[in-house]
């Protein structure tokens, strides 16, 4: 049995932000170019989870990683 990533938005923020620092992909680059990074038959699941917390495919990366959300306000 193939067992599938959970996806979260942090997850995919992580992600996007390890790439950031490596240099692999820039903060000004739209959200979409991590399906480069992303296996195919997981970026249904990545761009469901991106729809859900309010972010377009068209949004820059640097909106993913620089987003903070506050749970105490």
């Amino acid at each position: 049995m193939i067992q599938a990533i959970q996806y979260s938005v942090e997850l995919i923020q992580d992600e996007a932000r390890q790439l950031v620092q490596k240099g692999v992909i820039g903060s000004q680059q739209p959200i979409y170019v991590l399906c480069k990074y992303i296996p195919a038959r997981e970026w249904g699941f990545v761009e469901s989870v991106l729809e859900e917390n309010d972010y377009l495919l068209r949004d820059r990366i640097g909106d993913l990683i620089g987003r903070e959300d506050w749970n105490n306000d």
